[in-house]
């Protein structure tokens, strides 16, 4: 039987720019291929392309690093069903894993030990009719709810939402990320402060250290 085989855009190691794991040096596994077209996506240049990896080539690539931390990100990785056993193999292998998702496809089968970080789509994005709202009963204490907040209607729009699902009850982090050219970090947090709302401001560390460039 044939070795599961993954496509790729990149592995690096750096530190993590976002979620509550800010700061930590993690290892980054970004797969290729992506079926949504965010108008605010920084990583365009990995939707085509990228190579074939064997699952046990990643995982190669992975301990050389000797990480603690691996956020496997894209792109979209759910949209390739070897992500899966991907993330379930880096779970046995000791490490602390992520799952960067942009929320349209299902996160029912990734493996219970993986952190999921699902981005909620706002308006603004252009693909917030992709929220697959099913997943939400999917996410367990400790999972990452992120919103890209590009305006004041996106801001609104995703208090909204966390009283519609009762997200601000404390199970999730919730992380609200101003877009980046669009909206200034001081704006959303002064309505975060005015609202007195249970999320957290992220701003983009890897971004503040080294620019908008891959592999960081």
């Amino acid at each position: 039987m044939s070795e599961a085989t993954l496509r790729l855009t990149e592995i690096f190691y750096s530190l993590q720019g976002e979620t509550t794991t800010s700061g930590l040096p993690t290892v980054f596994v970004r797969l290729t291929g992506c079926p949504l077209r965010c108008h605010y996506c920084d990583t365009e240049y990995a939707f085509f392309g990228g190579e074939k990896y064997a699952l046990s080539q990643i995982l190669d690539q992975v301990s050389g690093y000797q990480p603690r931390y691996v956020t496997v990100t894209g792109g979209e990785p759910l949209a390739q069903p070897n992500c899966l056993p991907l993330l379930e193999a880096l779970c046995d292998a000791g490490y602390r894993v992520s799952l960067e998702t942009s929320g349209a496809l299902p996160i029912a089968d990734v493996d219970e030990r993986v952190i999921v970080i699902l981005d909620l789509k706002t308006p603004a994005s252009g693909e917030a009719g992709r929220n697959l709202w099913e997943n939400l009963p999917h996410l367990k204490r400790g999972d990452e709810i992120k919103f890209v907040i590009c305006d004041r209607a996106d801001y609104e729009w995703a208090r909204l939402k966390l009283d519609e699902y009762q997200l601000n009850e404390g199970r999730f982090e919730l992380l609200f990320s101003p877009s980046q050219g669009q909206l200034e970090p001081v704006q959303l947090a002064e309505w975060i402060i005015e609202d007195n709302l249970p999320v957290r401001l992220q701003i983009q560390l890897h971004k503040q250290l080294w620019g908008d460039k891959p592999g960081t």
